[in-house]
């Protein structure tokens, strides 16, 4: 029987050849040599591992941040959508009806090469779901691809049943929501 880590391999899942099945302890332990993520970053020392504790509070705080940066993005594209302004000649029959009895739509006169003609200035409407911008939404999903890899990295850690990558993980979040959550109070809201 080979046993490595709180993983425990039997000799009759050994004899299964191509199809063995590792069967795993499904218990927390303290071991302070725990592999994350590979092998070769296997910490040696006790200094090693409270190392490899202090990246996972860093990257647990990471995530906190990134899902911070997304909801700050959100609301600068919001704010951006409800500065848009359409400029409506007042020939145009159609939009001309419909915005003339629009509160966030002023009248004015513009002037091109010489040429006045008179206007009006309509907001831009906002709805719940934005269009597609290429401007928003490739970073909105590329923060989302990091922020899921990142997520990963840290469910892998606590995968690991090592208490004090557990406890790391559990730090780095309050960490992150305690120095980042009040920035996002105001978007839940909207």
């Amino acid at each position: 029987m080979v046993a490595h880590s709180g993983h425990e391999m039997t000799t009759e899942s050994m004899d299964m050849g191509s199809t063995s099945a590792m069967t795993m302890t499904m218990t927390f332990f303290t071991a302070t040599n725990t592999p994350l993520y590979s092998d070769s970053w296997t910490p040696s020392s006790a200094g090693a591992y409270a190392g490899t504790c202090i990246f996972l509070i860093i990257l647990a705080i990471t995530l906190r941040a990134l899902f911070t940066l997304k909801a700050f993005l959100e609301v600068k594209s919001i704010e951006a959508a409800l500065k848009r302004r359409y400029v409506v000649v007042a020939d145009q029959p159609f939009p001309a009806e419909k915005n003339a009895s629009d509160a966030n739509s002023m009248t004015g006169i513009l002037t091109t090469n010489g040429v006045q003609e008179n206007v009006r200035v309509v907001s831009a409407p906002v709805k719940h779901i934005q269009p597609w911008r290429f401007s928003t939404d490739l970073p909105r999903a590329a923060l989302m691809t990091v922020a899921a890899g990142v997520g990963y990295l840290l469910m892998l850690a606590v995968m690991t049943y090592n208490v004090g990558y557990f406890l790391s993980v559990l730090a780095g979040a309050f960490i992150g929501e305690l120095a980042l959550g009040r920035f996002t109070q105001g978007v839940m809201t909207m």
